[in-house]
This record gives structure tokens, sequence and C-alpha cells, in this order.
């Protein structure tokens, strides 16, 4: 009996340990500012910030959040105040959100979000009367564990295209620049990826705030997982228009903004309750050291991260056991490998495609493409040997379980189908492994106009192919193909569209060839403008706007020309003028021819 209720109580501890590790942020107190401007004074009315912006607050506020400040149609002044009041707010929180919904403009790389009473008549207005993310960004720096920014401002801007430009090389693009967020464990959530604008939808709400709510107050999920939820449901809601994205990165651990319900601490918790002393039963046998240890072997799968499982190693070093669970540790280190090098592939590939839209020289191109082929690979290997880790943690898995039902067949016990009893070790053993799903039908292959139409589509999307996506794969497609590889760096063959081209194109999350602008045109963006001139210049043959020369008068010009007497041409003597008579009455007239009478 003292046996019994020592183990029981060694599980109750290496349970509540496991969680006091792994889980901190249960207990985090969580804080949320929500802003939706919808009333713009010099602007359309954005119908659904507004209301965006109550189903987000009623969310979290469902979701448990401790304080959720929500403002609408914000003025300047007001704006300014409700982020110094947050960041105050923010200053004891472990967890801190902002979600703005309503116009912003990005500025030479910076974005900025837009008060209702912002006028911005010249670009430089938007220094004195806008908000930088990273204003935003200041205000939730304090927050211990996690700060979160989502914004559902990259409609289209009716500020940027009726402002001044001062100058003519600042530039005012169309949706948010990326950010890469200086502070760790801080995420910034675009509506739309940088350089893209999102829609602001023909409902009560926007289709990225509805599909928001739908998965963020999930309990227990991930913010990674998320966020890629909303992605797929707002892309199919947009018909692949819009697509969101999230920049900054966090840890191997999952970061969920709602925790999961503790069922298995509620169960665990209720058995350390002191009951009523039972009536005596028949003796039993004591449990055997063996099945302690595969007892706190599933616990530590269940809870699923290196933390329990860390501290599972520490208090059963060796064993057979033990080696279960650094399978399970090499599967998680496989899968971290896994997710560094994805981002660091991803970072290559906005590095080129950073390096392309600016027209870098051939050697920069180069090199980053090199760099991209080589974290690629690095990709794939660790994708390869995650697999690997994956199988050997199955397998062996598998393996304990059908050990554990012959050993309970042995025995004489019941066989997990006929067991009534849910805590017997095959039910358990049957629980812990994985249950591997039926092997689905191949699928079938498309055809070669569909798979045509497939890659035209991506050569549109970087930017590499301005024909229609109709599966006729021409001359054009074949160019649209060759360009692709000469700015990529790849070397797909262009006499036809295959299944490797189309997967090496999708891999790009960015244009991949330079946007090529007719004369008399610049890039803004993700499409070209025409260049106005402003009055005296002209735009000349180089695309730059020069100012007009003052046309001389004709006297300047024949004294510019002749300035210099030796370079002046001879002029041709005039003839002699005829000599006057003796008798003639003057110089040039009829002279008087005399006659004499007879």
């Amino acid at each position: 009996m003292h046996l019994h209720r020592s183990v029981t109580l060694r599980r109750i501890l290496f349970f509540v340990a496991a969680l006091i590790i792994c889980h901190p942020a249960w207990a985090a107190n969580r804080v949320a500012l929500v802003i939706g401007n919808s009333a713009y004074k010099n602007a359309a009315l954005l119908a659904n910030p507004a209301n965006d912006a109550a189903i987000v607050e009623e969310t979290l506020k469902k979701a448990g959040f401790d304080v959720v400040q929500t403002r609408t149609d914000l003025q300047a002044a007001e704006m300014r105040r409700a982020l110094r009041d947050f960041a105050d707010t923010a200053r004891d929180a472990d967890v801190a959100v902002v979600y703005y919904a309503g116009h912003g403009i990005e500025l030479e790389g910076t974005n900025y979000l837009i008060p209702t009473d912002a006028t911005l008549e010249r670009d430089t207005d938007v220094y004195d009367e806008a908000f930088s993310l990273e204003r935003v960004l200041l205000a939730i720096e304090p927050a211990r564990q996690l700060r979160l920014v989502i914004l559902d401002a990259c409609r289209n801007n009716p500020f940027a295209d009726k402002m001044k430009r001062t100058v003519g090389s600042r530039a005012v693009s169309r949706g948010l620049a990326r950010i890469e967020p200086a502070t760790s464990n801080t995420l910034v959530a675009f509506a739309a990826k940088a350089g893209s604008t999102a829609s602001d939808g023909g409902s009560k709400n926007s289709p990225y705030a509805s599909a928001l709510v739908k998965y963020i107050a999930t309990p227990g999920m991930d913010l990674r997982r998320v966020f890629g939820f909303v992605r797929d449901d707002v892309m199919k809601a947009t018909g692949n228009k819009q697509e969101p994205y999230v920049y900054g990165t966090l840890g191997g651990d999952d970061v969920p903004l709602v925790p999961a319900p503790a069922k298995e601490a509620s169960k665990e918790a209720a058995a350390a309750t002191p009951q009523p002393a039972p009536p005596p039963l028949p003796a039993t046998p004591p449990v055997s050291a063996r099945a302690e240890i595969r007892q706190d072997y599933e616990l530590a799968l269940q809870i699923g991260n290196k933390d329990a499982l860390n501290y599972f190693l520490a208090q059963y070093p060796d064993g057979y056991y033990a080696n279960l669970a650094k399978l399970q540790l090499a599967k998680i280190d496989a899968e971290d490998k896994r997710a560094a090098a994805a981002e660091k592939a991803r970072q290559a590939e906005q590095e080129q495609a950073r390096l392309v839209n600016q027209g870098a020289q051939q050697t920069q191109l180069a090199k980053a493409a090199s760099e991209l082929k080589a974290a690629q690979d690095a990709r794939v290997e660790a994708e390869k040997a995650k697999e690997t880790a994956q199988q050997l943690a199955a397998q062996a898995e598998q393996r304990r379980r059908e050990a554990e039902i012959a050993v309970a067949a042995k025995s004489g016990a019941q066989t997990p189908s006929q067991d009534a009893n849910p805590n017997s070790d095959a039910k358990l053993a049957a629980r812990s492994a994985p249950q591997t799903p039926a092997p689905a039908p191949p699928p079938t292959p498309p055809s070669k106009a569909e798979l045509a139409k497939s890659v035209q589509a991506e050569l549109r999307r970087v930017g590499c192919f301005s024909g229609p996506a109709d599966g006729d794969w021409d001359a054009a497609s074949r160019r649209a193909l060759e360009l692709y590889n000469k700015n990529a760096g790849s070397t797909l063959d262009a006499k036809a569209a295959s299944a490797e081209a189309l997967e090496a194109i999708k891999l790009k999350s960015a244009r991949v060839c330079p946007l090529a602008c007719k004369s008399g045109q610049r890039r803004d963006g993700d499409q070209c403008v025409k260049i106005t001139c402003a009055a005296g210049y002209f735009l000349n043959d180089d695309n730059d706007c020069e100012k007009r020369k003052a046309r001389p008068t004709p006297s300047a010009r024949l004294e510019r020309r002749y300035r210099d007497p030796e370079e002046a041409p001879e002029r041709p003597a005039r003839p002699p003028k005829p000599e006057a008579s003796a008798s003639g009455g003057g110089g040039g007239g009829i002279g008087f021819i005399p006659f004499f009478l007879p």
C-alpha cells in the first residue's frame, strides 16, 4: 500500500515538474490593444476595420485575456495616447498583442499606420502625421515572453496616389514593406505579403479578420500553425490573389496564444486529493519497477517536447525506455533543424529577390544564387533526416506496442480488444503508439496542358511571364522559363513544362524576374508608372527629368556663334560702284546724253 502511494506521488511530482518546465506561459498575463480605423476624414470610408476590431476584441476576451483595450477611429493625438498607455500595460505582461485594421503606407522601406485625421498632401507629411511600425513594436517590447503585431493594413491606399512627391527618388510603394523584428520572440503578421494589397471584403468583415478569429483562439495551437491556417483560408477566399505573411521567428517549442486545457493535470490532481479509505480489496501484486518507468515514459511522450523527455532521461538514464526517449529526442531535434534550414532558405530566397529587384551586378546575383542553392540543398537534407528520425521513432514505438501486447497475452491478461480497463498496459501502449494511416491511392498525374497551365501561372506570379496561362507551351512560355533560369540561377529544361519546374518555381515566394518598364515609365513596387516631369523639365533618353534650357534670341545666337572674330568666315568683297560721268548729275542716276542740231 505504501509502495503504491509513493509511486502515485512520484508520478504526480513528475507531471507537475514537467508542466512547470514546459509550459511557463500557461499562467501568463496576456494583454491586447485592438484598433480599427474606418472613418477617415480625407479618404473614402473603410467599412470593415471597425467591424473587424469588434470581432477580434470579442475573440480575445473569450480566450481569457487579462486586458483588451479597443479603440476605433483614432485621430493622431488619440492614437499616440493609446500607444503610450498600452506600453505601460505591456510592461508587466508576459504576452502583448496589437491588432490594427485601417490604412497603412510604406515610405522608403518603413511602414506607417495612418490615423483618421491624416491629410498627407506631401510625402514628407507621413513623418509628422502617421505612426511607424517601429513605434508600435516599441510599445510592446517590455512583454516578457511573446510580442505579436497583426496588421490588416495592406489595403489599396488612396493617400499614396494623391500625395505630392518632394523628392523624385523617394519611393511610396503599394502595400507594406517586409520587416525583420530586432527582438526575439516577436512576430509581425501582415494581411498580405510585402508589396501587395489586401481586400477589404464584400461582407461585414475582411477575409483576413474572418480567418484570424477562426483559429487564433484555438487552445494549444502553435501560432505558426494558426497563421498557416489563416493563410490557406484567405487564399481560398480571394482566389489566391491575397497571401498573408508572417515575419519574425520563434523557438522550437509550441507557442499557443491560448493554452491547451490541462485535462491530464486535473485528473492527476483529483487522484492526489485525499479520499475516504476504500474497503479492503483482494491483495494485488505491487507495481513493478518496469511498469513505473513505462508510465513515466508515456507521460513524457504525451507532453511531447524536449524538456519533458530530458527530465525523463535524467530520472532513468539507461535501459529500454531511455533508448526510446532518445529516439523521440532525435525526432524533435531533426524537426528543429528542418525548421531552421527552411527559414535560412526562405531568407536566401528573399535576399536574391531583393537583389534582382534592385538591379544588382551579376557577381552579386551569382553569389546570391549560389547561397540560395546551398540553403535549398541543406533544407532537402534536413527534411530527409527528419523523415528518417520519424520513421525510426515510429518503428520503435510499434515494436514496443507489439511486445507489450505479447507480454500481456502470455501472462493471461485480456487482449486490448477485450480489456475494459482503460489504464491497462496494453491500452496505454496502444494509445502511445503512432497510428499508421492506410496508404492513399497514387494521385492521377496532370495532363500536359494542365501542367503547362500551372507552370505558366507560377511564371506569371514571379514576374517572368506576361502572357495568358492557357496551357499552350509556345515560344513565349519557353522564353519565360529561360528568363527564370537566368535570374534564379537554375537549369530547368525550357523545351517543355515539367513537374520539376513547377515545384521549383512554387518555392519562390517573391518576384524573381526584374520588372522591365518601357521608355517613359519607372518601377513603383510591382507595377510601372508614367514618369511625369515638373514644369520647366523634360524627359531625356535616360528616363531622367532634365531642366529645359532657355532658347536664346537670334542676336545672342549670332554673338555666341562668332564670339571669336578669327573663327568668323570671310565676307566676299562688294563690287566697286560705277564712276559717275563728267556731266553726270549724281551717282547712280540716268546720265545726260548731249546732242547737237545741225
